[in-house]
Parts: structure tokens; sequence; C-alpha cells
């Protein structure tokens, strides 16, 4: 029996939205180039060599440029990835994250750096991925988590609810933390791990959050978006009660949860019993690089 995946995120949608930012995008890239640069600390603190990685949501080679600033990595062969052809670095491919055409344990190095967020079923996802790695082929992952915008969130729930006598979705769900090293270890994953960073951004004016949202590509693509504009007195007070909620030292505050996800493919040496008190993942906790400054 073929799995029915609920469809909660426009991927057309999504692609064209992506398409439109891709030329804008270094002005609005903070998260992403926070993103990169932990991913890239995390690699370059394993003990290895990577024949060949695969990068997943290139953005345009963040994770390229953040992996030669943190003095290069052990990968012979990196091939850049995204899901549309405007954000492909040269010599990349084009892929979309929910079908991956890709052979079985082909791969040593799995990087999702931008779109987990936007794929439908994140599970199958997961197991595509872990069937296209080596034996002890690693994953590595990012995404906007829980936490992520959830003062907005709520204001725009309820000023809709006081203004229109109900409310409809205009910020994406994100995963909780606690549930995704789960959705590893479903995904056929040995030692899962996740960890977070939550991120403050201030605003002087809450409508550059929006602006800065829509730069990165990240307008609403929920199927059940709505399909009229948002009222102004709506969107009004929605940003007055954001600013209200957050507010620090005169300015509003933006919250981002960055959640890291990593895992292993399968391999006889992942059952070998760790001594008490011995670390089960292979990599430390990396310096986490500077906040973005202020979007003042």
């Amino acid at each position: 029996m073929v799995r029915e995946v609920p469809q909660i995120f426009d991927r057309q949608r999504l692609r064209r939205n992506r398409t439109r930012r891709a030329a804008g995008l270094p002005d609005y890239d903070f998260l992403l180039r926070r993103a990169a640069d932990d991913l890239a600390g995390r690699i370059a603190l394993q003990n290895r060599r990577f024949e060949t990685a695969l990068v997943l949501g290139a953005s345009g080679g963040a994770l390229k440029r953040a992996l030669k600033d943190n003095g290069g990595a052990r990968i012979d062969r990196l091939i850049e990835s995204d899901l549309t052809a405007a954000l492909v670095p040269q010599g990349g491919l084009v892929l979309d994250e929910e079908a991956l055409p890709i052979k079985p344990q082909s791969l040593d190095l799995v990087v999702a750096l931008w779109g987990m967020h936007h794929v439908n079923d994140l599970p199958g996802m997961l197991v595509q991925i872990r069937r296209a790695l080596k034996p002890d082929g690693l994953f590595l992952g990012a995404l906007p988590g829980g936490e992520s915008l959830s003062a907005l969130r709520a204001a725009f729930l309820d000023q809709e609810a006081a203004l229109l006598g109900g409310a409809q979705p205009h910020i994406h769900p994100f995963a909780d933390l606690q549930d995704l090293a789960g959705l590893l270890q479903r995904a056929g994953f040995s030692l899962p791990v996740a960890d977070s960073d939550l991120v403050e951004v201030r605003y002087q004016d809450p409508y550059r959050l929006l602006n800065d949202l829509r730069g990165m590509g990240e307008a609403n693509v929920l199927m059940a978006r709505p399909r009229q504009f948002l009222r102004r007195d709506v969107l009004t007070a929605a940003l007055a009660q954001f600013s209200a909620a957050s507010h620090k030292d005169g300015k509003a505050v933006a919250t981002f949860e960055l959640c890291y996800i990593a895992g292993w493919s399968p391999h006889d040496d992942h059952n070998i019993r760790h001594e008490e008190g011995q670390p089960i993942t292979r990599f430390d906790e990396a310096a986490l690089p500077q906040k973005p400054e202020n979007a003042d």
C-alpha cells in the first residue's frame, strides 16, 4: 500500500518564490550564513575524509563558502544542489528533496543546508538520504525549529480572531527539537543527535521583519494559506501586538530557532558499547558563529 502524504506545502509556489528572490538573497541571508557556518564547523571537526558529499538546498553556494572560511574540509568531491536552478552553483544539480534520484550507498556525506522545513514528507526524505549514504556515512542538516517566530504567529492568530472572527495560517509550522532526533531514528540512522541555537534579531520597525522574510524566499507557501490579501487593520494590529510582546530596549525582537540534526548510516562499529561518560556523537559542539547584526 502506498502511504499518502499530507500536502502541507505548495512546492511549486516555493520554487517560484526562491527563483524570484535568488538575485537578492545575499542581502537577506543572515540565517543562512549562520547555519552554513555552524554546519561547516561540524564537518571540519570530523577526523576523516569524505570522498563524495552532496549539499541539498545549496542556496547559491553558502556551505562551500563557509567550508573555505573554516579552513576547508577533507571532501574530495562536493556536489551542490537546490530546488531551483537560480540557486544552483555552476556545475551543480537541480534536485527536489522529496524525490532524490540517488544511487543507494553512493555518498559519504549529505548536508541539508536549507529547505527541510518545506518538505511535506520529512521522514521519507530522511529515509532516502540514509539509503543514499554508504555504511558509516554522515548526514547533517539545519532547519528552523518550533520556537521560530512564535510571538509573530500568536499576534496574527489573536488579531485575526478578534477583528475577523476567525484566523488563517500566516506563519509556517516548524518541527519541535525534541521530535527531530526521533525522526532520524525512525529513518534508520544510528547515533541520532539534535540541538538548537536561538537567534534574536531586533527591529526598530517590525515591518522590516516581514521584508526580511520575503527577501529570504520565505513567503507563505502553505496549501491552506489565505486566498485574499491580509487586511491592513489586521496587519497593523498584529505587528503592534508582536512589538509589545517582544519589546527589548525599544525594539521588537524576532526569535529564530535554528535546529541542527546529525545521524550516521548504520555500520557495525555503531554497535560497540560505549563506556560510561563517553560521548556517543562523532562531533563536538563547535563554537557558534557571531549573531547577525541588529536589523535596525
